[in-house]
């Protein structure tokens, strides 16, 4: 259950008729790479140029018509902080494509192409959220995504009205999904669905859970796995039934069951997490918890208006009196996904 953030990734774009690519990134030393259609391979580029050459080498794969293109990108979205930098920057040039060779692709079929572009060109193992909420999330608005189906349904989620604010804390430590951890979470997932003879944990009820990790029997490590799962699926359907009923403020103790499940069980937290999510509810915050890929990045932080400075304030002297890296901390805002601006 994701929505999009204000910062952006930009891309400008012109067509090319000679089956070249060449990308450049502002943010990026090292000027222009040239790449040729012809040679784009999964896993053969591990820089930044991956995820776009990524982009373009699934939607030939896939039969679309694309001849070259000079892409120049732009993007005030953190890296390494669990806020989808990678996903923004392959959907914004998934959109740019399919305008540009007037491909008439929607926005869930560019996250399902981004996806595979990361899933094999790349080489991360990572699901499609990411993808879907940059390019389908409307303002104002929290996406329910079905991620079997992509079905999708809007939620209202307009904090400001209700006198709230959802801050979003960077810890400034680095991770990476193409590092293993998050394919050896995923692994350890596909087996306990394995073990319970279901398709996916989706399949998993939540009442029938306790029944299921005594099947799971000495599988220590995959009955956390499993119990994580099936517990934040039941977790989203509580959020989506208190956002729909306007109970907002209710979420906050859900926020803080996430937390838990996912150091506890899912063991993906670190210290740095957990000292922002311990230390902002102990300032008077509504709920946190972490967010994104884990062993780093960023947390949530839901709080009253008035409480946002206070909460900012007791964070980052935590962090100084624990001698680590000062955080970044901002008020997410739910924005719209990726569009054409010109």
């Amino acid at each position: 259950m994701p929505f999009a953030l204000p910062h952006t990734t930009v891309a400008a774009v012109s067509r090319r008729e000679d089956g070249v690519l060449r990308l450049h990134s502002s943010d990026v030393e090292g000027g222009v790479v040239e790449l040729s259609l012809d040679t784009l391979a999964p896993e053969s580029d591990r820089r930044w140029t991956a995820y776009p050459a990524g982009v373009v080498w699934a939607l030939v794969e896939a039969g679309h018509t694309v001849t070259g293109a000079d892409v120049h990108m732009s993007s005030t979205v953190p890296t390494g902080a669990g806020l989808s930098s990678s996903a923004a920057l392959e959907v914004v040039v998934a959109l740019a494509l399919n305008d540009l060779f007037a491909l008439d692709l929607k926005g869930w079929q560019l996250a399902r192409l981004c996806q595979r572009a990361e899933n094999v060109y790349v080489g991360a193992p990572t699901g499609i959220m990411d993808q879907t909420a940059s390019a389908c999330c409307e303002a104002g608005h929290a996406l329910f995504l079905d991620t079997r189906d992509l079905s999708q349904k809007q939620i209202p989620f307009d904090l400001a009205a209700e006198g709230m604010q959802l801050l979003v804390v960077d810890t400034q430590v680095k991770h990476s999904h193409s590092e293993g951890e998050y394919g050896k979470r995923r692994a350890g997932c596909e087996k306990g669905a394995e073990l319970l003879g279901v398709d996916a944990l989706r399949d998993v009820a939540y009442d029938e859970l306790d029944a299921a990790l005594t099947r799971l029997g000495d599988e220590e490590e995959v009955r956390r796995l499993v119990r994580h799962i099936v517990t934040e699926n039941h977790r989203v359907e509580k959020v989506v039934a208190l956002l729909e009923s306007g109970e907002t403020r209710a979420i906050g103790p859900v926020l803080n069951e996430g937390h838990v499940s996912l150091r506890d069980d899912f063991r993906i937290s670190c210290p740095e997490l957990d000292l922002v999510v311990d230390t902002a509810l102990a300032s008077g915050a509504i709920g946190a918890r972490m967010t994104g890929g884990g062993f780093g990045g960023s947390a949530i932080v839901l709080v009253d208006a008035t409480d946002a400075d206070t909460v900012t304030k007791a964070v980052e002297e935590a962090f100084a009196a624990a001698a680590f890296t000062a955080p970044r901390v901002f008020v997410a805002v739910p924005s719209a996904g990726a569009r054409r601006i010109s």
